[in-house]
């Protein structure tokens, strides 16, 4: 198992991360997941290569405990001390109009959009093997604008902008730090919104192929990110968004 590539990836338990999760797995990655609400998810997964571990990502004095059940993990399932990638997808989204959003609700994307990714990268990277992934994840909405996602947006532009700072000043170790761009697509993202059939008609007249993603359209191309395929690329953001606000 020494030499085989291990990533771990937040979120895992449904929707992008599950999708992540599942293609990184069928192209010879192995996968420890995390969870939170998604118990029987967790609890369901009989796969050997993938395993999942609880973690909140709001209560980041927790993370020294995550990183060390990371570790026994690592060793106990996969004979292992480190893993090679890692992808920050754990997100939630909420729809507000800009004039009437609260601090509560800011506080709480800030929270788990941005400042979770911020520092739970930062507690794991001793278990990050030299020449690493990170990947970060971001929407098309901070290049087009969806009125009522102001905050959400705002939280994923900061991500782009945290992915060049890490890609710069995780250099050193060789670690390549990149973004990846979804648009609209079928999951239970802000509530299941985009399972209306008319938010997806309206959505899909921004997109230049014409509909919203499925989660396999953009969860299937993680593998190549992570892979030496794509290891002059760093800082970057890949769009995988079905040419959304083009």
């Amino acid at each position: 198992m020494a030499d085989r590539k291990i990533a771990l990836v937040t979120g895992a338990g449904r929707g992008l991360g599950l999708g992540m999760a599942r293609h990184l797995t069928r192209s010879g990655v192995a996968v420890l997941g995390t969870y939170l609400t998604s118990e029987r998810a967790a609890t369901e997964a009989t796969e050997p290569d993938f395993v999942f571990c609880r973690l909140d990502v709001t209560r980041i004095d927790t993370f020294p405990q995550f990183v060390t059940a990371v570790r026994s993990t690592l060793r106990e399932r996969f004979g292992v001390e480190t893993f090679d990638y890692l992808v920050n997808n754990a997100g939630i989204g909420t729809y507000a109009p800009y004039a009437v959003t609260t601090p509560d609700q800011f506080d709480e994307l800030v929270q788990i959009n941005l400042k979770a990714p911020f520092f739970l990268t930062q507690a794991l990277l001793p278990l990050i093997n030299e020449g690493g992934r990170v990947l970060n994840v971001s929407t098309a909405l901070t290049r087009g604008v969806v009125p009522g996602m102001s905050a959400y947006a705002a939280t994923k532009g900061a991500i782009e902008v945290l992915t060049r700072y890490q890609a710069v000043e995780l250099a050193e170790r060789s670690i390549r730090v990149n973004t990846l761009m979804g648009g609209a697509v079928v999951t239970d993202f802000g509530g299941g919104i985009m399972r209306s059939p008319d938010v997806q008609k309206l959505a899909a007249q921004t997109i230049a192929q014409g509909r919203i993603a499925t989660t396999d359209d953009i969860t299937a191309v993680v593998p190549a990110i992570l892979s030496d395929a794509f290891q002059w690329a760093t800082g970057a953001i890949i769009d995988v968004s079905g040419g959304q606000s083009l």
